[in-house]
């Protein structure tokens, strides 16, 4: 069975980042994001066990306890964790995975899955950012501020990922990030996997 690869994507609130990866796995097959337990309220329009796996804080803190998660942090007032039992399943069945997270979450798996492929988006721009959290129209000014401050927090970390994109024109940024899922099915230890009735094929003559 061909193992699959994970992704790491991260990018500051409202880089556009949820959007690119919707379109992502919409578009390449063998792709998943990894549905992340969360104790923050549902959001109108969100589903239980699609967007999120929404659970209370003594059921996520259960979890920590028995080391349920591959990464969880504290974000503002919530928590946030990847169960570590869904991904590797999905990564067994040779599909690949994506986990949306912060740079903290991002550390933590790096240290736990040193062959995860990171990759960082960023905002063109501070005004464009700005302008796509007001946008949104989910957050009042005091959290817009909030998260632009956070902002710089986040992206003070992008030296610690494989790739940058940044999403000035949304096809594009989306093109990006498909080449490098391709570039990666093309390495040699995934390509080994799938090509080794061929290779040994063209070895013994």
């Amino acid at each position: 069975m061909i193992s699959g690869t994970l992704y790491i994507v991260s990018a500051p609130s409202g880089a556009g980042k949820t959007s690119l990866v919707k379109r992502l796995c919409a578009e390449v097959d063998d792709l998943a994001v990894s549905v992340s337990h969360t104790t923050r309220a549902m959001r109108a329009g969100e589903v239980h066990g699609s967007d999120y796996y929404f659970v209370g804080v003594d059921e996520f803190k259960a979890m920590i306890a028995t080391q349920a998660f591959l990464e969880h942090a504290q974000v503002f007032d919530n928590f946030y964790g990847t169960a570590q039992a869904t991904v590797e399943h999905n990564l067994a069945q040779g599909q690949d995975v994506i986990l949306e997270i912060d740079w903290q979450g991002a550390q933590q798996v790096r240290g736990r899955v040193a062959e995860a492929v990171s990759i960082f988006i960023l905002p063109p721009s501070t005004a464009v950012l700005h302008q796509r959290l007001q946008y949104r129209g989910q957050d009042d000014e005091a959290t817009i501020s909030r998260r632009m401050r956070d902002a710089v927090t986040e992206i003070s970390h992008y030296s610690e990922f494989d790739y940058l994109v940044v999403n000035d024109d949304f096809e594009r940024a989306l093109a990006q990030l498909k080449s490098i899922i391709v570039a990666n099915r093309l390495s040699q230890r995934r390509q080994r996997q799938v090509l080794m009735p061929l290779l040994q094929n063209l070895l013994n003559h």
